[in-house]
Order: structure tokens, then C-alpha cells, then sequence
């Protein structure tokens, strides 16, 4: 099963002030943040316990709107995939761990 979310920081967030002033980029940490909100979207159920990996491939800007998107493999129980995307560019991509009260992923 497949979810997507969409997203956008704002440009005052407190973060950017100290994140490249004049030339501001959201930070690796607030867009995974945004991911973990995303995955208790999808699944209320699941608790983010890890993050498996994780690849940082291209810069967000403040206002720019991205997708995150998630797919669970059911090779993988307790996996989730993910990757960010704006204009069909991937920002970045990773796999988490979660746990789940069902435990099936699907």
C-alpha cells in the first residue's frame, strides 16, 4: 500500500535563521520531522522506532512545496520506504523502522 502527503515549510520557521542566512535551506532534521508526522497520518497504529537509512540528494527551500511518499514492503515486516519529492525531483529517500500494534504492514 502505498500514501503520499504534501508539505510545505514555512519560511518563518525558527529553524531557517540560523540555517544558511541569506540563503536559507530547510534542515535534514525538519524534513524527517515531517516524515514522522506523515507516517502517524497513514498509520495511527505504527511508531517510528528507527531510521534504517536515509539520503539527503537535494536542498529544500523555505515555501517549496514536497511529497512525501511511503510504500511498505511486505518482504520487510517493520519497514517503511520513503522519499520526498518536489517538481519530479527526489529530495531525499530512506527506510524507517516501525513498530506496529497489528504488526502487519501492508
Amino acid at each position: 500500500m502505498n500514501f503520499e502527503a504534501r508539505r510545505t515549510i514555512p519560511a518563518n520557521h525558527p529553524s531557517l535563521a540560523g540555517h544558511f542566512p541569506g540563503a536559507p535551506i530547510v534542515p535534514g532534521v525538519v524534513i524527517l520531522d515531517e516524515v514522522a508526522a506523515a507516517l502517524l497520518e497513514w498509520r495511527k497504529e505504527c511508531q517510528l522506532t528507527g531510521i534504517r537509512t536515509v539520503k539527503f540528494l537535494a536542498p529544500l527551500k523555505p515555501e517549496q512545496t514536497f511529497t512525501i511518499c511511503f510504500s511498505a514492503n511486505g518482504d520487510a515486516a517493520g519497514e517503511v520506504n520513503f522519499c520526498c519529492r518536489t517538481g519530479g525531483r527526489v529530495l531525499v529517500e530512506g527506510h524507517l523502522q516501525v513498530c506496529c500494534k497489528d504488526k502487519v504492514i501492508s
